[in-house]
């Protein structure tokens, strides 16, 4: 099965469990430190406990000068496996600190409490359900948030996604992700895949 057939399958089962690598996004983030400077940063599609989002943004908290680091996921059983919030924000000690919080809800990107995070964040940065990229990307859009995703390069052709490209709201990243980890920590490769971004980057 070719790479791009991989895709299209996760799409049609609606199989959204690839994970990115730490690599990956180091080699993107690393063309904007200067934006996450005492910002808020929101992984609201990341479980911490496997999380290279997460990972990355708490081992680098301090050198990327953050003011804090929240990371949200969704449960599709909250009752055995309930969702929970992790928070990291420097301590009076200068360290940075991590607090856990157990959500009311399933930790959905579009439930209530989940979006009143999105609201005090500054920067959204996370790898979206590919089968819900329309409404993922609209959300932050509504919310007016910064961001920096992952997504189909398919999606460029999205009637919710073309009008932000054209009108330059919207753009694509710098690097092309193409490996992703499936639940099961065996490798997938993708062809189309990209980052999307309305933050200023040097290409």
């Amino acid at each position: 099965m070719g790479t791009n057939s991989n895709l299209n399958l996760a799409k049609k089962v609606k199989n959204d469990e690839f994970y990115t690598r730490l690599f990956d996004v180091e080699n993107e983030v690393k063309h904007y430190k200067a934006h996450f400077v005492d910002k808020v940063v929101y992984c609201n599609c990341d479980d911490p406990s496997w999380s290279s989002f997460y990972k990355y943004f708490t081992l680098n908290f301090k050198h990327l000068g953050l003011k804090k680091v929240i990371t949200t996921h969704y449960s599709k059983d909250p009752q055995t496996d309930p969702a929970y919030m992790e928070e990291c924000s420097l301590g009076s000690d200068g360290q940075p600190h991590v607090i856990k919080t157990m959500l009311q809800g399933n930790g959905d990107f579009r439930s209530p409490e989940c979006v009143a995070f999105l609201k005090d964040a500054d920067i959204v940065c996370t790898n979206p359900p590919f089968s819900l990229f329309r409404e993922y990307i609209g959300l932050l859009v509504l919310m007016k948030k910064k961001f920096l995703v992952i997504g189909s390069l398919n999606a460029i052709t999205y009637k919710e996604i073309f009008p932000l490209i054209m009108n330059n709201d919207i753009w694509l990243g710098i690097s092309k992700p193409k490996v992703f980890l499936t639940p099961q920590d065996e490798e997938k490769k993708f062809s189309n895949t990209c980052w999307y971004t309305n933050l200023m980057h040097g290409n």
